[in-house]
Protein backbone atom coordinates (compact mmCIF):
# COMPACT_ATOMS: atom_id res chain seq x y z
CA UNK A 1 0.00 0.00 0.00
CA UNK A 2 1.58 3.11 -1.39
CA UNK A 3 -0.96 6.03 -0.24
CA UNK A 4 -2.90 6.27 3.39
CA UNK A 5 -6.03 8.57 4.75
CA UNK A 6 -4.74 8.30 7.97
CA UNK A 7 -1.18 8.11 10.13
CA UNK A 8 -1.21 6.43 13.39
CA UNK A 9 1.69 7.26 15.53
CA UNK A 10 2.60 3.94 17.93
CA UNK A 11 1.76 0.26 17.59
CA UNK A 12 0.79 0.03 21.30
CA UNK A 13 -2.67 -0.78 22.55
CA UNK A 14 -4.76 1.81 21.37
CA UNK A 15 -2.76 2.68 17.77
CA UNK A 16 -3.73 -1.35 17.10
CA UNK A 17 -7.26 -1.17 18.08
CA UNK A 18 -7.50 2.38 16.27
CA UNK A 19 -5.80 0.55 13.49
CA UNK A 20 -7.90 -2.02 12.88
CA UNK A 21 -11.38 -0.10 13.41
CA UNK A 22 -10.13 2.17 10.78
CA UNK A 23 -9.24 -0.61 8.50
CA UNK A 24 -12.60 -2.37 9.16
CA UNK A 25 -14.35 0.12 7.96
CA UNK A 26 -11.99 0.27 4.85
CA UNK A 27 -9.94 3.19 5.62
CA UNK A 28 -6.17 3.11 4.21
CA UNK A 29 -4.09 3.17 7.31
CA UNK A 30 -0.09 3.91 7.76
CA UNK A 31 0.94 2.56 11.28
CA UNK A 32 4.50 4.11 12.12
CA UNK A 33 5.78 1.72 14.83
CA UNK A 34 9.47 3.04 16.22
CA UNK A 35 10.37 -0.46 17.81
CA UNK A 36 11.98 -2.53 14.78
CA UNK A 37 13.57 0.71 13.65
CA UNK A 38 16.57 0.62 15.75
CA UNK A 39 14.50 2.36 18.82
CA UNK A 40 13.59 0.60 22.11
CA UNK A 41 11.75 1.82 25.33
CA UNK A 42 13.03 1.02 28.50
CA UNK A 43 10.22 -1.31 29.17
CA UNK A 44 9.10 -3.04 25.77
CA UNK A 45 11.13 -6.19 24.81
CA UNK A 46 9.92 -7.39 21.27
CA UNK A 47 8.61 -5.65 18.38
CA UNK A 48 5.09 -7.14 18.34
CA UNK A 49 2.33 -4.66 18.72
CA UNK A 50 0.11 -4.81 21.69
CA UNK A 51 2.86 -5.70 23.64
CA UNK A 52 1.63 -6.10 27.25
CA UNK A 53 4.96 -4.67 29.05
CA UNK A 54 3.30 -4.29 32.84
CA UNK A 55 0.78 -7.51 34.06
CA UNK A 56 -1.03 -10.35 32.05
CA UNK A 57 -4.17 -9.10 33.21
CA UNK A 58 -6.77 -7.54 31.41
CA UNK A 59 -8.85 -7.48 35.24
CA UNK A 60 -12.20 -8.23 35.81
CA UNK A 61 -14.40 -9.88 33.15
CA UNK A 62 -17.25 -9.79 35.34
CA UNK A 63 -19.59 -7.70 33.09
CA UNK A 64 -22.95 -7.68 35.67
CA UNK A 65 -20.91 -6.20 38.94
CA UNK A 66 -17.52 -4.46 37.49
CA UNK A 67 -16.79 -1.28 35.76
CA UNK A 68 -13.77 -3.29 33.44
CA UNK A 69 -15.77 -6.02 32.75
CA UNK A 70 -18.24 -3.74 31.58
CA UNK A 71 -16.05 -2.48 28.88
CA UNK A 72 -14.93 -5.60 28.11
CA UNK A 73 -18.34 -6.64 26.94
CA UNK A 74 -18.93 -3.11 25.18
CA UNK A 75 -15.38 -3.36 23.50
CA UNK A 76 -16.69 -6.79 22.07
CA UNK A 77 -19.57 -5.57 20.94
CA UNK A 78 -17.83 -3.23 18.89
CA UNK A 79 -15.48 -5.68 17.11
CA UNK A 80 -12.70 -4.98 19.13
CA UNK A 81 -9.66 -6.43 17.65
CA UNK A 82 -7.95 -6.41 21.23
CA UNK A 83 -10.66 -8.45 23.17
CA UNK A 84 -10.48 -10.51 20.16
CA UNK A 85 -7.25 -11.56 20.62
CA UNK A 86 -7.41 -11.41 24.50
CA UNK A 87 -10.42 -13.94 24.29
CA UNK A 88 -8.55 -16.21 22.15
CA UNK A 89 -5.33 -16.27 24.35
CA UNK A 90 -6.60 -16.20 27.83
CA UNK A 91 -5.30 -18.35 30.98
CA UNK A 92 -6.63 -19.00 34.12
CA UNK A 93 -6.65 -16.31 36.08
CA UNK A 94 -10.15 -16.60 38.28
CA UNK A 95 -12.56 -13.97 37.53
CA UNK A 96 -10.28 -12.18 35.87
CA UNK A 97 -9.06 -11.97 31.71
CA UNK A 98 -5.84 -12.75 32.12
CA UNK A 99 -3.77 -13.58 28.35
CA UNK A 100 -0.88 -15.31 26.79
CA UNK A 101 1.49 -12.11 26.57
CA UNK A 102 3.21 -13.51 23.99
CA UNK A 103 0.31 -15.69 21.88
CA UNK A 104 -1.42 -12.25 22.49
CA UNK A 105 0.53 -9.92 20.96
CA UNK A 106 1.80 -12.09 17.97
CA UNK A 107 -2.44 -12.61 17.33
CA UNK A 108 -2.59 -8.84 17.17
CA UNK A 109 0.45 -8.23 14.96
CA UNK A 110 -0.60 -10.93 12.87
CA UNK A 111 -3.91 -9.69 12.40
CA UNK A 112 -3.26 -6.24 11.25
CA UNK A 113 0.28 -7.28 9.19
CA UNK A 114 -2.15 -9.05 6.78
CA UNK A 115 -4.88 -6.41 6.86
CA UNK A 116 -5.21 -4.98 3.24
CA UNK A 117 -6.10 -1.94 4.59
CA UNK A 118 -2.88 -1.40 6.90
CA UNK A 119 0.53 -0.92 6.00
CA UNK A 120 3.06 -0.90 9.40
CA UNK A 121 6.27 1.09 9.03
CA UNK A 122 8.78 0.70 11.29
CA UNK A 123 10.11 3.95 11.82
CA UNK A 124 10.49 6.85 14.59
CA UNK A 125 8.43 9.64 14.02
CA UNK A 126 10.04 12.64 16.28
CA UNK A 127 7.39 15.51 15.23
CA UNK A 128 3.58 15.96 14.59
CA UNK A 129 2.98 15.98 11.64
CA UNK A 130 1.21 19.54 10.42
CA UNK A 131 -1.38 18.28 8.14
CA UNK A 132 -3.25 15.20 6.83
CA UNK A 133 -5.40 13.57 9.79
CA UNK A 134 -3.64 11.57 12.54
CA UNK A 135 -3.98 9.99 15.72
CA UNK A 136 -0.98 9.87 18.29
CA UNK A 137 -1.45 6.66 20.21
CA UNK A 138 2.61 6.40 21.60
CA UNK A 139 1.60 5.93 24.98
CA UNK A 140 2.96 6.65 28.35
CA UNK A 141 6.81 6.35 26.93
CA UNK A 142 6.05 8.93 23.90
CA UNK A 143 9.86 8.98 22.63
CA UNK A 144 11.49 12.41 24.02
CA UNK A 145 11.77 14.00 21.10
CA UNK A 146 7.91 13.49 20.12
CA UNK A 147 7.22 14.12 23.86
CA UNK A 148 8.86 17.55 23.69
CA UNK A 149 7.71 18.46 20.22
CA UNK A 150 3.93 17.90 21.76
CA UNK A 151 4.30 20.28 24.61
CA UNK A 152 5.73 22.61 22.46
CA UNK A 153 2.98 22.38 20.45
CA UNK A 154 0.40 22.16 23.02
CA UNK A 155 1.88 25.41 25.08
CA UNK A 156 1.63 23.17 28.12
CA UNK A 157 3.96 21.17 29.80
CA UNK A 158 2.96 17.43 29.39
CA UNK A 159 2.30 15.63 33.17
CA UNK A 160 4.13 12.32 34.27
CA UNK A 161 4.30 9.47 36.41
CA UNK A 162 6.17 6.27 37.40
CA UNK A 163 5.16 2.72 36.81
CA UNK A 164 6.38 -0.21 37.55
CA UNK A 165 6.62 -3.73 36.06
CA UNK A 166 5.94 -6.82 38.55
CA UNK A 167 8.54 -9.95 38.58
CA UNK A 168 7.44 -13.10 36.54
CA UNK A 169 9.02 -16.41 38.11
CA UNK A 170 9.80 -19.78 36.14
CA UNK A 171 7.03 -22.17 37.62
CA UNK A 172 9.06 -24.98 37.64
CA UNK A 173 11.26 -22.94 40.92
CA UNK A 174 8.28 -22.92 42.74
CA UNK A 175 8.37 -24.70 45.58
CA UNK A 176 4.54 -26.48 45.92
CA UNK A 177 5.21 -28.28 49.28
CA UNK A 178 4.71 -25.00 50.76
CA UNK A 179 2.91 -22.69 48.15
CA UNK A 180 -0.56 -23.62 47.02
CA UNK A 181 -3.21 -23.54 43.72
CA UNK A 182 -6.31 -21.28 45.05
CA UNK A 183 -8.72 -18.98 43.91
CA UNK A 184 -10.02 -16.15 46.34
CA UNK A 185 -13.16 -17.14 47.43
CA UNK A 186 -12.65 -20.29 44.94
CA UNK A 187 -13.60 -18.23 42.22
CA UNK A 188 -13.25 -18.85 38.49
CA UNK A 189 -11.73 -22.44 38.47
CA UNK A 190 -10.81 -22.56 41.96
CA UNK A 191 -6.98 -23.06 41.25
CA UNK A 192 -5.69 -19.89 39.09
CA UNK A 193 -3.30 -18.94 41.41
CA UNK A 194 -0.16 -19.88 43.06
CA UNK A 195 -0.13 -19.07 47.24
CA UNK A 196 2.69 -18.57 49.07
CA UNK A 197 1.98 -18.54 52.58
CA UNK A 198 3.56 -16.32 55.40
CA UNK A 199 3.18 -16.25 59.01
CA UNK A 200 3.28 -12.83 61.29
CA UNK A 201 7.49 -13.24 61.75
CA UNK A 202 7.30 -13.89 57.85
CA UNK A 203 5.72 -10.93 57.18
CA UNK A 204 7.16 -8.27 59.63
CA UNK A 205 10.88 -9.21 58.37
CA UNK A 206 9.22 -9.32 54.68
CA UNK A 207 7.79 -5.62 55.26
CA UNK A 208 11.34 -4.59 56.82
CA UNK A 209 13.29 -6.09 54.05
CA UNK A 210 11.47 -3.87 52.10
CA UNK A 211 12.02 -0.69 53.65
CA UNK A 212 15.93 -1.38 54.23
CA UNK A 213 15.94 -2.54 50.71
CA UNK A 214 18.31 -0.41 48.17
CA UNK A 215 15.97 1.13 45.46
CA UNK A 216 16.66 2.49 42.38
CA UNK A 217 17.59 6.35 42.27
CA UNK A 218 15.92 9.43 40.60
CA UNK A 219 17.28 11.14 38.54
CA UNK A 220 17.25 14.70 39.45
CA UNK A 221 13.99 15.66 36.92
CA UNK A 222 12.34 12.45 37.79
CA UNK A 223 11.96 13.74 41.66
CA UNK A 224 8.87 14.97 41.69
CA UNK A 225 7.10 12.78 39.30
CA UNK A 226 4.00 11.22 41.10
CA UNK A 227 3.21 7.40 41.67
CA UNK A 228 0.06 6.12 39.90
CA UNK A 229 -1.91 5.13 42.81
CA UNK A 230 -3.24 1.72 40.73
CA UNK A 231 0.39 0.38 40.33
CA UNK A 232 2.02 1.62 43.59
CA UNK A 233 5.76 -0.33 44.15
CA UNK A 234 4.86 -2.26 46.66
CA UNK A 235 7.92 -1.31 48.45
CA UNK A 236 6.00 2.34 48.26
CA UNK A 237 3.18 0.85 50.20
CA UNK A 238 5.21 -0.95 52.66
CA UNK A 239 6.32 2.71 53.50
CA UNK A 240 2.65 3.80 54.40
CA UNK A 241 2.31 1.47 57.26
CA UNK A 242 3.00 -2.37 58.53
CA UNK A 243 -0.21 -3.69 57.68
CA UNK A 244 -1.10 -1.99 54.58
CA UNK A 245 -0.05 -4.92 52.11
CA UNK A 246 -1.93 -6.89 54.38
CA UNK A 247 -5.00 -5.07 53.16
CA UNK A 248 -3.55 -4.72 49.49
CA UNK A 249 -1.49 -6.88 47.38
CA UNK A 250 -0.86 -9.26 50.30
CA UNK A 251 -4.18 -10.49 51.44
CA UNK A 252 -5.05 -13.52 52.71
CA UNK A 253 -8.89 -12.77 53.03
CA UNK A 254 -10.62 -15.73 51.13
CA UNK A 255 -7.52 -18.50 51.14
CA UNK A 256 -8.03 -21.66 52.71
CA UNK A 257 -4.23 -23.04 52.94
CA UNK A 258 -4.91 -26.91 53.05
CA UNK A 259 -1.13 -27.31 54.60
CA UNK A 260 -2.37 -26.08 58.24
CA UNK A 261 -5.38 -28.37 57.84
CA UNK A 262 -6.49 -29.56 61.33
CA UNK A 263 -9.00 -31.80 61.89
CA UNK A 264 -11.10 -28.73 63.38
CA UNK A 265 -10.53 -26.92 60.00
CA UNK A 266 -10.22 -29.44 57.11
CA UNK A 267 -9.61 -26.81 54.28
CA UNK A 268 -7.33 -25.38 56.52
CA UNK A 269 -6.53 -21.63 57.95
CA UNK A 270 -6.19 -18.07 56.47
CA UNK A 271 -2.30 -17.54 56.50
CA UNK A 272 -1.40 -14.12 58.08
CA UNK A 273 -0.57 -12.94 54.81
CA UNK A 274 -0.06 -14.15 51.13
CA UNK A 275 1.58 -13.67 47.82
CA UNK A 276 0.13 -14.79 44.85
CA UNK A 277 1.37 -15.47 41.75
CA UNK A 278 -0.78 -15.40 38.70
CA UNK A 279 -0.09 -17.35 35.13
CA UNK A 280 1.86 -15.49 32.55
CA UNK A 281 1.83 -17.71 29.41
CA UNK A 282 -0.72 -20.42 27.88
CA UNK A 283 1.70 -23.02 28.84
CA UNK A 284 1.99 -22.19 32.67
CA UNK A 285 5.62 -22.45 32.52
CA UNK A 286 5.84 -18.36 33.61
CA UNK A 287 4.20 -16.75 36.72
CA UNK A 288 4.04 -13.07 37.73
CA UNK A 289 4.01 -11.85 40.99
CA UNK A 290 0.68 -10.08 41.56
CA UNK A 291 1.03 -6.24 42.79
CA UNK A 292 4.43 -6.75 42.92
CA UNK A 293 5.70 -3.83 40.72
CA UNK A 294 8.75 -2.46 42.15
CA UNK A 295 11.82 -0.29 42.28
CA UNK A 296 14.07 -2.42 44.28
CA UNK A 297 17.05 -3.16 42.63
CA UNK A 298 17.83 -6.33 40.72
CA UNK A 299 20.27 -7.82 43.70
CA UNK A 300 17.84 -6.83 46.34
CA UNK A 301 14.85 -7.95 44.53
CA UNK A 302 16.13 -11.62 44.42
CA UNK A 303 17.91 -11.32 47.71
CA UNK A 304 14.26 -10.45 49.55
CA UNK A 305 12.14 -12.19 46.94
CA UNK A 306 13.70 -15.68 47.89
CA UNK A 307 12.94 -14.86 51.58
CA UNK A 308 9.36 -15.80 50.36
CA UNK A 309 8.17 -19.28 51.54
CA UNK A 310 7.61 -21.37 48.45
CA UNK A 311 10.14 -18.82 46.31
CA UNK A 312 13.41 -19.58 48.47
CA UNK A 313 15.04 -21.15 45.49
CA UNK A 314 12.72 -18.65 42.59
CA UNK A 315 14.52 -18.38 39.69
CA UNK A 316 13.12 -15.21 37.52
CA UNK A 317 12.64 -14.90 33.99
CA UNK A 318 12.16 -11.08 34.51
CA UNK A 319 12.56 -8.89 37.52
CA UNK A 320 10.44 -5.44 38.42
CA UNK A 321 11.53 -2.11 37.21
CA UNK A 322 10.58 1.23 37.21
CA UNK A 323 9.90 3.98 34.31
CA UNK A 324 8.44 7.17 33.22
CA UNK A 325 5.07 7.77 32.40
CA UNK A 326 4.01 10.39 30.49
CA UNK A 327 0.41 11.96 29.31
CA UNK A 328 -0.99 15.38 28.68
CA UNK A 329 -3.86 17.54 30.21
CA UNK A 330 -6.31 16.07 28.20
CA UNK A 331 -9.32 17.93 29.10
CA UNK A 332 -7.59 21.16 28.83
CA UNK A 333 -6.21 20.24 25.01
CA UNK A 334 -8.65 17.95 23.32
CA UNK A 335 -12.10 18.40 22.14
CA UNK A 336 -15.18 15.57 22.57
CA UNK A 337 -13.94 13.63 19.82
CA UNK A 338 -10.12 13.62 21.10
CA UNK A 339 -8.89 16.16 18.65
CA UNK A 340 -6.34 18.76 19.49
CA UNK A 341 -8.33 21.70 20.46
CA UNK A 342 -5.53 23.88 18.56
CA UNK A 343 -4.43 21.42 15.93
CA UNK A 344 -7.68 19.58 14.88
CA UNK A 345 -6.05 17.37 11.99
CA UNK A 346 -4.57 15.49 15.47
CA UNK A 347 -6.23 13.09 17.54
CA UNK A 348 -4.73 10.93 20.82
CA UNK A 349 -5.62 8.25 21.95
CA UNK A 350 -4.57 5.53 24.71
CA UNK A 351 -2.27 6.20 27.64
CA UNK A 352 -0.88 9.12 26.68
CA UNK A 353 -4.66 11.11 27.25
CA UNK A 354 -4.27 9.94 30.83
CA UNK A 355 -6.62 6.74 30.76
CA UNK A 356 -4.77 4.12 32.62
CA UNK A 357 -4.92 0.66 31.91
CA UNK A 358 -4.85 -1.96 28.89
CA UNK A 359 -8.55 -2.35 28.44
CA UNK A 360 -8.84 1.97 28.78
CA UNK A 361 -6.27 2.22 26.38
CA UNK A 362 -7.30 -0.04 23.89
CA UNK A 363 -11.23 1.25 24.09
CA UNK A 364 -9.89 5.08 23.59
CA UNK A 365 -8.10 3.68 20.65
CA UNK A 366 -11.17 2.16 19.29
CA UNK A 367 -13.53 5.09 19.74
CA UNK A 368 -10.95 7.21 18.61
CA UNK A 369 -10.60 5.00 15.31
CA UNK A 370 -14.45 5.20 14.91
CA UNK A 371 -14.03 8.98 15.44
CA UNK A 372 -11.22 9.61 12.45
CA UNK A 373 -13.78 7.16 10.02
CA UNK A 374 -16.61 9.01 10.77
CA UNK A 375 -14.78 12.29 10.00
CA UNK A 376 -13.76 10.82 6.48
CA UNK A 377 -17.43 10.07 5.70
CA UNK A 378 -17.97 13.52 5.90
CA UNK A 379 -20.05 12.53 9.28
CA UNK A 380 -20.28 12.98 12.73
CA UNK A 381 -20.08 10.54 15.52
CA UNK A 382 -21.68 11.21 18.70
CA UNK A 383 -20.23 9.74 21.65
CA UNK A 384 -21.31 6.88 24.06
CA UNK A 385 -24.00 7.68 26.08
CA UNK A 386 -22.58 8.58 29.49
CA UNK A 387 -24.37 5.75 30.64
CA UNK A 388 -21.94 3.47 29.21
CA UNK A 389 -18.32 2.32 30.18
CA UNK A 390 -17.04 3.96 27.27
CA UNK A 391 -18.92 6.98 27.83
CA UNK A 392 -18.00 7.16 31.20
CA UNK A 393 -14.54 6.70 29.92
CA UNK A 394 -14.36 9.20 27.18
CA UNK A 395 -16.56 11.90 29.21
CA UNK A 396 -13.64 11.86 31.93
CA UNK A 397 -10.97 12.16 30.12
CA UNK A 398 -12.37 15.15 27.93
CA UNK A 399 -14.39 17.20 30.33
CA UNK A 400 -15.29 15.69 33.19
CA UNK A 401 -12.05 15.52 35.21
CA UNK A 402 -10.87 18.76 37.27
CA UNK A 403 -8.32 20.19 34.21
CA UNK A 404 -5.80 21.69 36.93
CA UNK A 405 -5.34 18.89 38.75
CA UNK A 406 -5.59 15.64 35.74
CA UNK A 407 -4.59 12.60 36.73
CA UNK A 408 -4.51 8.68 35.16
CA UNK A 409 -8.19 7.09 35.59
CA UNK A 410 -9.13 3.38 35.25
CA UNK A 411 -12.66 3.13 34.03
CA UNK A 412 -14.54 2.78 37.76
CA UNK A 413 -18.70 3.38 38.56
CA UNK A 414 -17.42 6.15 40.10
CA UNK A 415 -17.38 8.34 36.38
CA UNK A 416 -21.16 6.74 35.48
CA UNK A 417 -24.00 8.78 36.41
CA UNK A 418 -26.38 8.12 39.40
CA UNK A 419 -29.18 6.21 38.82
CA UNK A 420 -32.41 7.93 38.42
CA UNK A 421 -34.31 6.06 40.58
CA UNK A 422 -32.99 4.62 44.30
CA UNK A 423 -31.60 1.38 44.33
CA UNK A 424 -30.47 -0.80 47.25
CA UNK A 425 -26.38 -0.95 47.91
CA UNK A 426 -26.52 -4.28 46.80
CA UNK A 427 -27.72 -4.40 43.68
CA UNK A 428 -26.93 -1.07 42.29
CA UNK A 429 -23.74 -2.25 40.34
CA UNK A 430 -26.10 -4.42 38.78
CA UNK A 431 -28.52 -1.57 37.98
CA UNK A 432 -25.79 0.46 36.70
CA UNK A 433 -24.51 -1.99 34.19
CA UNK A 434 -28.08 -2.94 32.87
CA UNK A 435 -28.59 0.83 32.20
CA UNK A 436 -25.42 0.33 30.29
CA UNK A 437 -26.16 -2.67 28.45
CA UNK A 438 -29.52 -1.11 27.17
CA UNK A 439 -27.97 2.77 26.34
CA UNK A 440 -25.18 1.22 24.18
CA UNK A 441 -27.92 -1.39 22.77
CA UNK A 442 -29.37 1.40 21.43
CA UNK A 443 -26.17 3.74 20.40
CA UNK A 444 -24.77 0.90 18.45
CA UNK A 445 -28.05 0.03 16.53
CA UNK A 446 -28.28 4.05 16.04
CA UNK A 447 -24.87 4.40 14.96
CA UNK A 448 -25.33 1.30 12.45
CA UNK A 449 -28.63 2.60 10.60
CA UNK A 450 -27.12 6.29 10.12
CA UNK A 451 -24.22 4.77 8.56
CA UNK A 452 -26.35 2.21 6.24
CA UNK A 453 -28.63 5.32 5.34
Amino acid sequence: MTDYQIHIIGGGLAGSEAAWQLAEQGVKVRLSEMRGAGDMTPAHQTERLAELVCSNSFRSDDAERNAVGLLHQEMRDLGSIIMRCGDAHKVPAGSALAVDRDGFSDAVTDALTQHPNIEIVRERIDSLPESGLTIVATGPLTALSLAENIGAATGTEALAFFDAIAPIVHRDSIDMDIAWMASRWDKGDGDDYINCPLTKEQYLAFHQGLIDGEKTEFRDWEKDTPYFEGCMPIEVMAERGVDTLRYGPMKPVGLDNPHNATPEHPKGRWPYAVVQLRQDNALGTLWNMVGFQTKLKYGAQVELFRTIPGLEKAEFARLGGLHRNTFINAPKLLDREMRLKSAQHIRFAGQITGCEGYVESAAIGLMVGRFAAAELRGETLSPPPAETALGALLGHITCGADARDYQPMNVNFGLFPPLADRVHKKQRKEAITARARTAMAEWIGKTERKAAA
